[in-house]
């Protein structure tokens, strides 16, 4: 096994640069979408007019205007169903995968939530946008997925309850 002794370049020969920069490498994304997910569910629990079935802001209002350009209009007529509930399961759904991402808690299936909600808001709402890379919900959902398949690896309440594990055995 070799030690942490520096080299050359400073930082030793089992513990490099490139090591750290890999063991690392998912942390600023899951810090970004983490906050970025917390702040879009809380930005919609604290506006009454977004749950609303009709309105300026109003989820109803939204799912209408892309109902006839959307990828699946059945998902959108599900939500205008009942577009508060649906509204509500959104902004919810934002504010745990958020709050999972940031906290590595259940990363992988946090963000696999936060996958599916960008899935979803690509094939509905933004959907029609052109070209295609104006639109942000297809970047976000490119953006979950090395933390689905990563996980949350360092500074995280996985990798916490991961080294617990191991000392209890």
């Amino acid at each position: 096994m070799r030690g942490y002794g520096t080299n050359v370049r400073g930082l030793g020969e089992s513990r490099g640069l490139k090591d750290v920069a890999r063991q690392h490498a998912l942390l600023p994304l899951r810090i970004f979408l983490g906050v970025t997910f917390i702040y879009a569910g809380l930005d919609k629990l604290t506006d009454r007019s977004f749950f609303r079935a009709s309105g300026p802001g109003s989820i109803g209002e939204t799912m209408h205007a892309v109902r006839d350009s959307s990828a699946i209009p059945g998902l959108v007529d599900l939500a205008l169903k009942n577009p508060g509930a649906f509204g509500y399961a959104i902004a919810i759904g934002e504010l745990a995968v958020g709050l999972g991402t940031f906290f590595g808690l259940w990363a992988r299936l946090a963000a696999l939530g936060g996958a599916l909600i960008s899935l979803s808001l690509w094939l509905t709402v933004s959907w029609q946008v052109t070209p295609y890379y104006f639109g942000n919900d297809l970047a976000y959902l490119m953006a979950w997925l090395p933390l689905v398949l990563g996980g949350a690896a360092e500074f995280s309440a996985d990798a916490l309850r991961a080294s617990r594990r191991r000392r209890i055995r």
